[in-house]
């Protein structure tokens, strides 16, 4: 029997940011116009969690403000598969390295190519920025983790996509300045939006926007919209409701 299509599935996306300090811009590719998400749109890189994602052993762990705010409303303890994904579909489709020199003992599933570069992934420049479930009635659904990254942070060099598999073409640094000219999905442009906000500030957000969508209404919520050791700290609150 076919896994049902349109069930969600936890997915990673990587923002690679570079030249914060002088005209940022970020790392993003073009989708295949015979792709069943988002064809033609320029995003930046990402996919659906691997189950051998979840095998993987980083290198270094996430930022514990950036592990605490992944472990709300969600399983705990998904981090580390959510962050190897993202480091993973970062590699798949730019060729990019982000993690720590290292041997693996067996590689899983998946993971055989970026061994082979020496490295093992290291999660710790990884910042969880945004959060966001696609609508109901799309032919694909996913509850996506947004991951900030600064280029300096890839053992790869950042202009070199050789080693990129062919799900993304026109591999590009967008300048963000920019980046309203390219074609788009609604939700890049709002996540485009809080990284614009974030280019200044290096610290990981102790606050993360989730847009929520359900069969009933769309909600624009925050992760963490209360003080540390509150009654209320863990519980999402509210910013906007868009009903349909």
């Amino acid at each position: 029997m076919s896994s049902d299509k349109t069930a969600i599935r936890d997915a990673a996306t990587v923002i690679v940011l570079r030249d914060r300090d002088s005209r940022p811009s970020v790392l993003m590719g073009q989708r295949g116009a015979a792709a069943a998400f988002m064809p033609n749109k320029f995003v930046f890189p990402g996919g659906a969690v691997d189950a051998a994602d979840a095998e993987v052993k980083l290198a270094a762990p996430l930022p514990a403000v950036c592990a605490a705010r992944l472990d709300e409303d969600a399983p705990a303890g998904r981090g580390p598969a959510l962050a190897a994904a993202a480091i993973r579909e970062l590699w798949e489709e730019t060729g990019q390295v982000l993690g720590w020199p290292g041997k693996w003992p067996t590689p899983p599933d998946g993971w055989e190519g970026f061994a082979e570069t020496g490295h093992r992934p290291s999660a710790s420049a990884l910042q969880f920025v945004f959060r966001a479930i696609t609508p109901p009635g799309r032919p694909r659904r996913f509850d996506a983790r947004f991951f900030l990254v600064d280029a300096e942070a890839l053992k790869s060099d950042p202009d070199d996509f050789s080693a990129a598999s062919d799900e993304l073409s026109h591999l590009q640094w967008v300048p963000l300045d920019e980046v309203r000219g390219f074609d788009l999905p609604f939700i890049t442009e709002v996540v485009l939006a809080e990284v614009a906000a974030r280019v200044t500030d290096r610290r990981a957000p102790s606050s993360v926007p989730f847009f929520r969508n359900d069969d009933e209404e769309s909600l624009f919520l925050r992760l963490n919209g209360r003080a540390p050791g509150s009654p209320e700290e863990s519980r999402p609150k509210r910013q906007l409701r868009i009903r349909r």
